[in-house]
C-alpha cells in the first residue's frame, strides 16, 4: 500500500497535511467507520480521496450536489486519476456502459447521487465492484434535523448491505449536535472514530452593523480593505447592480449567479481568482468548492436564510490565517424581507400536491408511469400555464427534488431544429442580396448534411464558434430566415430538465412525504428565527453566539467582533468624549456638516461620533437642518 504522504506529494504537490487530515486518513485506511466534521475550507475531500487511492479498488462517493461532483471528477481526471459521475440525463445504455467501466476499467472513484442508489441496475453493478470505501459527502443531508434533509440519503444504508466489508466515512462542514447523532445512527456506525474540529476562527472578525445607507458602508469597507472580497446579495439582478455601483466608485468588481452560461461563469471567476477584480458580487450559488485563501472580506448585504448558510459563506474569508472580516449590513427592513423571502414562500402540502399533478399533466405522464423519463422544462412557461406564483412553485419543485420524486436540473439552453425549404440555387440567389447572412448559412450547410431534405437538430454553440460570431446573432439570423420563408425553424428555449424518479401516483406520492414537508417547513422557521436573533444580539460576542449554536461550550470572547469592539469603545473615558465634543464644535464653526463628512474630517470611531452628536443635540448645542446636516445652534 502506498503511503498517504507520497500520494499527497504526487497528486496534490503538498509535503504535509493540514491539522487533523493525517489522523482522519489513517483512521479511514485502518478500515473503521469514521465521522468527519471539518469547517468549510478544512480539506474534507482529501480525507476520503487519499485513503481510496492508497488501497486497491474503487471508492463510491455519495453527494447531493451535481456541480460539486462534476468539479471533483474534473479535478481528479486532470491529475490523471480515473473518476466518473453518474449525473441526470444519462440514458440507460450509457449508464450500463459507464457502470461496466467502473467494474473493468480501473476507475478509482464513482460519484453518484443518493437517488441513483434506487436503481436496480446500479445496485447490481455495485455488487460486482471491488469497493474499497464508501464516502458520504454533505452527510448532514441524512438527518431530518439537517438544513438540507434529503430522504434519499437513507438509501445509503443499502450500500452497507450490498458491500458490508467496505467501511464508511461521513463528512460535513456544519452540523449541530442532534444532527451528528442522527448521522451516526442512520449510517449504522459501530464504534466510529469521530473527528470534530472546533468551528472557532480566531482570525475572522464577525461584524454586524446597522446601516441606513448600506451602499456607502459597503464602499468604505472595501476601500479600507482593498483586497479580494465577496459580497453576497439576494438575487441575480442585485449582483449586476451592486457590481456596477462598485465600478462607479472605482472598485474593480465582477458578478456571479446561476443564470450565467458556463463561459461567462468561467470568465468572471477567472478575473476574480487572478485578482483582476477585487470583488465578486454573488448570490449564494457562488462559493461551493472555491478555495481562494486570500479573501479578506465577506459582506452580506442581505440576511442569509440560516446560521448554517451564513457560517459556510462567511468562512470563505481568511483561509490563509491572516485577519479577515465577515460582515452583515442590516437595517430595519431586513426582518420583513428575510421572512418574505424564506418563510412566506414555503409551500404547504396541498400546494405541492397541486404542482405535482400539474407537472405530470404538463408532460402527459399517465398514472403509474413516468419512472426515469427526462424532459426539457421551460419553468416560466409552466408557471404561466397554470398561473402558479413562480417562487412558491420553484420551492415546491425543490421539495419534490429533495424528496426523490423528481430530479430538477438547471440547464439553460436553446434546442433548435431547422430545414431549408427552398432549393440550393434559390438559397444562393437569396444570399446575393443578404450577404451578412452568408457566413452563418454556409457554416450550417458545411456542418449538417441532408438539411434540405430533413428537419435537422442544430448545435447553436458549434455554429457560432465555426462562424466566429455570438450565439445571439445566429438566433436572430435564423429567425429572419424563417420570416423570409427560407427555412422551417423550431426554436425551443429551456431553462431546466425534469426527470421523474418514480411512477406517477398523485395523492399517494405526496402523502408519503407530507410529514417531512411539514417538519422541514418548521425547521426553516426556526433557522430564520436563529438568524434574526444573531443579528439583534449585541450583548454576547458574535463568535460565541455562532459556536454555541453548533454546540460548543467553554468559549472565550474573540475580542475582534463588532460586539467585543463596541464593549471596548464603551470604555472610552469621559475626558476623551469631552475632547471629541470640542473638536466637533470646532469643525461646525466653519459651516454645516453631515455625519458622514464629520466622520471623514475627524479621526474617531463612528460609535463615539454618534454618542457625541446625540449629547450635543440633547443639550441643544447643535441642531439638524432640512438637508439632514448638523449646524451650531444660535441661542
Amino acid at each position: 500500500m502506498v503511503h498517504p504522504i507520497n500520494i499527497l506529494e504526487r497528486y496534490w504537490n503538498f509535503t504535509s497535511f493540514r491539522p487533523e487530515q493525517e489522523a482522519i486518513i489513517n483512521a479511514v485506511i485502518e478500515g473503521g467507520d469514521t465521522f468527519v466534521l471539518l469547517p468549510t475550507g478544512g480539506g474534507k475531500s482529501i480525507c476520503f480521496q487519499i485513503p481510496a487511492l492508497a488501497k486497491e479498488g474503487i471508492c463510491i462517493v455519495i453527494s447531493p450536489l451535481i456541480a460539486l461532483m462534476k468539479d471533483q471528477v474534473q479535478a481528479l481526471n486532470e491529475k490523471g486519476i480515473k473518476a466518473m459521475a453518474l449525473t441526470s440525463g444519462i440514458s440507460y445504455s450509457q449508464l450500463d456502459t459507464m457502470l461496466d467501466n467502473c467494474i473493468y476499467g480501473n476507475y478509482k472513484f464513482l460519484y453518484l447521487s443518493p437517488e441513483r442508489l434506487q436503481q436496480e441496475l446500479v445496485q447490481d453493478r455495485i455488487r460486482l465492484m471491488n469497493v474499497n470505501l464508501i464516502a458520504v459527502d454533505e452527510a448532514h443531508c441524512i438527518s431530518q434535523w439537517g438544513s438540507d434533509f434529503r430522504p434519499a440519503y437513507k438509501n445509503i444504508a443499502l450500500l452497507r448491505r450490498i458491500r458490508p466489508s467496505a467501511n464508511v466515512v461521513a463528512l460535513t462542514a456544519s452540523a449541530r449536535p442532534e444532527v451528528v447523532s442522527d448521522i451516526i445512527k442512520e449510517l449504522d456506525f459501530i464504534q466510529p472514530k469521530i473527528f470534530k474540529n472546533s468551528f472557532s476562527r480566531p482570525n475572522l472578525a464577525y461584524m454586524v452593523f446597522h446601516e441606513n445607507d448600506k451602499h456607502y458602508r459597503l464602499e468604505t469597507i472595501l476601500k479600507k480593505n482593498p483586497a479580494p472580497s465577496i459580497v453576497y446579495v439576494r438575487n441575480r439582478k442585485a449582483t449586476i447592480e451592486i457590481s456596477a455601483f462598485l465600478k462607479s466608485k472605482n472598485i474593480s468588481a465582477t458578478f456571479y449567479h446561476g443564470g450565467l452560461n458556463n463561459d461567462e461563469k468561467e470568465k468572471h471567476m477567472t478575473a476574480w481568482l487572478q485578482n483582476q477584480s477585487q470583488v465578486m458580487v454573488a448570490t449564494n450559488a457562488f462559493g461551493m468548492g472555491i478555495d481562494k485563501p486570500d479573501v479578506k472580506t465577506v459582506i452580506h448585504l442581505n440576511l442569509p436564510e440560516s446560521i448554517e448558510s451564513y457560517f459556510q459563506e462567511a468562512g470563505r474569508a481568511g483561509r490563509n490565517g491572516h485577519k479577515a472580516f465577515a460582515v452583515i449590513l442590516k437595517n430595519n427592513s431586513d426582518e420583513t424581507m428575510v421572512k418574505n423571502q424564506f418563510l412566506s414562500t414555503l409551500p404547504p402540502v396541498d400546494f405541492i400536491k397541486q404542482v405535482y399533478r400539474k407537472l405530470c399533466s404538463y408532460f402527459q405522464i399517465s398514472y403509474g408511469e413516468g419512472e426515469y423519463e427526462t424532459f426539457d422544462f421551460d419553468f416560466n412557461r409552466f408557471c404561466k400555464t397554470y398561473q402558479f406564483p413562480s417562487i412558491l412553485c420553484y420551492n415546491a419543485l425543490l421539495f419534490l427534488d429533495r424528496n426523490s420524486v423528481i430530479t430538477l436540473s438547471k440547464q439553460f439552453k436553446n434546442k433548435v431544429t431547422l430545414q431549408f425549404i427552398i432549393s440550393n440555387n434559390a438559397l444562393f440567389n437569396y444570399l446575393d442580396t443578404h450577404e451578412n447572412f452568408g457566413i452563418i448559412v454556409k457554416s450550417i450547410l458545411r456542418m449538417y448534411g441532408g438539411i434540405f431534405d430533413n428537419l435537422t437538430k442544430i448545435d447553436l454553440k458549434k455554429v457560432a464558434k465555426k462562424a466566429s460570431i455570438p450565439e445571439s446573432l445566429v438566433i436572430s439570423t435564423l429567425e429572419q430566415l424563417e420570416d423570409d420563408e427560407i427555412i422551417t425553424l423550431n426554436l425551443a428555449k429551456t431553462d431546466a430538465q425534469v426527470t421523474f424518479i418514480e411512477p406517477r401516483e398523485d395523492e399517494k406520492t405526496i402523502n408519503r412525504i407530507a410529514p417531512i414537508i411539514k417538519q422541514q417547513n418548521k425547521l426553516k422557521q426556526n433557522q430564520v428565527k436563529a438568524m434574526l436573533d444573531y443579528i439583534e444580539n449585541d450583548s454576547i460576542c458574535k463568535s460565541v453566539q455562532l459556536l454555541s449554536y453548533f454546540g460548543e461550550t467553554e468559549i472565550e470572547d474573540c475580542n475582534i467582533c463588532s460586539v467585543c469592539i463596541q464593549k471596548k469603545n464603551k470604555k472610552t473615558s469621559t475626558t476623551d468624549l469631552q475632547a471629541l465634543k470640542k473638536r466637533v464644535i470646532g469643525v461646525l464653526e466653519s459651516g454645516d456638516y453631515s455625519s458622514r463628512a464629520l466622520l471623514e474630517t475627524i479621526n474617531c470611531s463612528e460609535n463615539d461620533l454618534k454618542a457625541v452628536l446625540k449629547l450635543l443635540l440633547e443639550h441643544q448645542i447643535i441642531s439638524i437642518t432640512q438637508k439632514n446636516t448638523y449646524k451650531l445652534s444660535h441661542l
